[in-house]
């Protein structure tokens, strides 16, 4: 096996182990004994557990986005909530293993290196995309990044739960999403308030 072929090993196995434990019970023996080589040959590639875990990141990172914005093809602001839901549920259907990887969270990742900075990405993308609409309904484009967030966060932690449910199938799910994101959408209140402090406004 050459050398580019035992780190593509090495990054397999520990793609699987970390999705299976996460990062703190994840061990370099145990990796390295999956590929039958010694400790010493995944320090040569990795330097560690940390390096090892920051490349298979990095991938999952990668594949998501690039997933999610080549989905990004409909002009129409509903589909592209329909394309961007559907391309979640794909990934966790085909990539589960990745992403648990990037659920899990880890005390050696950063902001730029975990499922969050995805869902940032992701949610600057959708902040364009409704800034405008807001911009054609007269409503205030500054909230566009909130939000965006919104959309994104609801998105993704009902995505985490039918990692685990896995039913209804992901189109009826995706079907669900659009339809309480985009009927929310379509009956927006400019200006909310509260119901139970109806002198403040929400600003």
């Amino acid at each position: 096996m050459s050398a580019a072929q035992r780190r593509e090993q090495l990054i397999t196995i520990g793609r699987q182990l970390f999705a299976e434990r996460g990062f703190d019970a994840a061990s370099i023996e145990e990796v390295a004994a999956r590929a039958k080589v010694s400790k010493p040959v995944v320090y040569e590639h990795f330097g560690g557990k940390e390096g090892l875990y920051a490349v298979v990141v990095d991938r999952e990172v990668r594949a998501l986005l690039a997933r999610i914005t080549n989905a990004l093809t409909a002009g129409h602001p509903r589909e592209l909530l329909e394309q961007a839901a559907l391309a979640l549920l794909d990934y966790i259907e085909t990539d589960t293993d990745g992403f648990r990887v990037l659920v899990r969270e880890s005390p050696v990742m950063s902001a730029t290196g975990n499922f969050s900075s995805v869902l940032n990405d992701v949610a600057h993308q959708a902040e364009h995309i409704l800034g405008a609409e807001f911009k054609r309904r007269d409503y205030d484009p500054h909230l566009a990044e909130l939000y965006s967030q919104a959309l994104v966060g609801m998105v993704a932690l009902v995505g985490r739960w039918w990692l685990e449910v896995r039913k209804p199938r992901k189109e009826t799910v995706a079907a669900h999403l659009v339809n309480i994101a985009w009927n929310g959408l379509s009956h927006l209140e400019p200006q909310p308030t509260l119901s139970t402090r109806p002198e403040r406004r929400n600003r």
